[in-house]
């Protein structure tokens, strides 16, 4: 960590440049080489050229609640910035700024993530944000924009759209989650796999008749990532059904012959 580890002054006019200063003196760049690592961020990898601080996320999140009174325009700006972890920061406010906003303000947040995704270019990021704006703000609305979404040929994109559906999982709505996992089977990206598989497990929990339904019909279809995180809490007797009706992909009648409820 810095030498000076900055705090927030409640006097400050809070700006983008000001928490800037503030996350700088939290830097500790023996953390922001784990960091790099764990993000993939060498040549060819999902997070190429990503430059970490190497600020944890509980740091980052007590900055963000310290900063409670810094505008949209000052969050975006970081938002924008080449640093992983004030875009981190950024999108942690925009969720607390979300959850304690008017309607304009929600739909100014909603439209200003929709209108940065390009932003939203990691994991961490998407998961972080994903179900608690988009998928928030698509409750009870019309959710055309989850399948533009997920066509798009930015794989973080497509992410943030089966990501949102947590919101609707856990308000025991399953429908989006399981026709974009329809869209989605054939994607070619492993964090896409690995997020599908995760909601589906994340239905079972909620409804286990529900996701054994779905499986029976397509887990023969599933990359076997998917599969692997969809019945990852099943019994391991019929996980290993699952894993052995999909080895070889014979056909799926075939494969689905061998699964039992």
């Amino acid at each position: 960590m810095g030498e000076c580890t900055l705090k927030i002054r409640n006097d400050h006019r809070m700006n983008a440049q000001y928490v800037q200063k503030i996350l700088k003196s939290h830097a500790d760049e023996r953390h922001a080489v784990v960091l790099r690592r764990f993000f993939k961020t060498g040549p060819g990898e999902y997070g190429e050229g990503d430059i970490f601080m190497g600020i944890t996320v509980p740091t980052l999140r007590k900055l963000a609640k310290d900063c409670g009174d810094i505008s949209v325009k000052e969050t975006l700006k970081l938002l924008t910035s080449p640093l992983h972890e004030e875009r981190l920061f950024a999108l942690i406010v925009f969720v607390s700024m979300y959850r304690a906003g008017d309607k304009a303000l929600k739909e100014k947040i909603y439209d200003t993530y929709l209108a940065h995704t390009r932003c939203i270019n990691n994991w961490d990021l998407v998961d972080v944000s994903a179900e608690h704006i988009v998928g928030a703000h698509l409750m009870g609305r019309k959710r055309d924009s989850l399948y533009h979404l997920a066509v798009s040929e930015n794989f973080w994109e497509r992410r943030i759209a089966i990501m949102a559906t947590f919101h609707f999982i856990k308000c025991g709505d399953f429908s989006d989650t399981l026709r974009l996992t329809r869209l989605l089977l054939n994607d070619g990206e492993d964090l896409i796999h690995k997020a599908v598989g995760w909601m589906l497990r994340e239905i079972g929990k909620r409804d286990l008749k529900c996701e054994e339904q779905f499986l029976k019909v397509h887990a023969g279809k599933m990359p076997r990532v998917m599969l692997r995180y969809a019945i990852e809490r099943f019994p391991e007797e019929k996980r290993q059904r699952y894993l052995a009706a999909t080895t070889n992909r014979p056909t799926r009648r075939k494969a689905m012959r061998t699964i039992k409820a």
